[in-house]
């Protein structure tokens, strides 16, 4: 054999090898769950900053699930602006006591008006009622567009859900990046901790009971450097979408 490749076909071997270990526990990390498409983010050159790209004002009326069960819906707080330089700190303790010191209220079912300042820390801020374009709410483009700062942020999210009858055995399902956690009717359901890609059904929650009538979601997504986005559904006992409900922001 030539000596030349003698020496470069374990090399090769090697890189192989170690990307393949690499991207095992990547998966392992993440957990189950669906990579769906996501839209791009905003490019450099793009200066309109405009929210009607990727959302739309929700309007009165109530909104069904998308055509998988994502929650589209949702109230949407300005960032609180966190000093974070690294998304590997959000150990489980980390995220709990963050959200708490950082939150807009203590009352985990109450539901904010659109449009409506409230005082987190030192910082005023503001909530919008938005509907996603996409299966996500990508909060890139949300900070983006308000002009707002992307990276280093914590945002509080609510919805409200309507079901015309109870709904057992459910459970949430919900991808993020990078840390979140997630409440229904003021209990805890869902906590997603470590540094973690968006993907669908990345964490589910135990059992849960949808009661007939309004149900309130709040939620909270915690990012440093990167992306920040997260998806939610619920799953039914089957494991399939439960879309027979409505979404409002009040």
């Amino acid at each position: 054999m030539n000596r030349k490749y003698k020496y470069v076909l374990p090399l090769i071997s090697f890189i192989v090898l170690a990307g393949l270990q690499i991207s095992g526990l990547t998966a392992f990390a993440q957990g189950p769950g669906q990579r769906l498409p996501l839209p791009p983010i905003p490019i450099k050159g793009d200066t309109t900053h405009t929210l009607s790209k990727h959302f739309t004002t929700a309007s009165a009326a109530k909104k069904a699930p998308d055509a998988k069960g994502f929650i589209q819906r949702w109230l949407v707080l300005e960032p609180v602006k966190k000093d974070i330089v690294r998304n590997n700190i959000f150990t489980d303790n980390y995220l709990r006591t963050a959200f708490s010191a950082d939150n807009f209220s203590g009352d985990y079912t109450t539901v904010p008006k659109n449009g409506e300042t409230v005082k987190v820390g030192n910082q005023e801020l503001k909530w919008y009622a938005l509907d996603s374009k996409a299966f996500n709410v990508n909060l890139y483009h949300f900070t983006y567009a308000l002009n707002k700062p992307k990276y280093g942020i914590l945002v509080w999210l609510v919805t409200v859900i309507d079901c015309p009858e109870e709904i057992q055995n459910v459970r949430m399902a919900a991808g993020c990046n990078s840390g979140s956690m997630w409440w229904l009717n003021g209990q805890e359901a869902l906590l997603l901790s470590g540094d973690r890609d968006m993907i669908a059904d990345n964490g589910t929650s135990a059992r849960l009971t949808l009661k007939k009538g309004k149900n309130i979601i709040r939620g909270a997504v915690i990012n440093g450097p990167g992306m920040a986005n997260f998806c939610i559904r619920f799953l039914d006992e089957k494991g399939l979408p439960v879309k027979n409900l409505s979404i409002s922001y009040e």
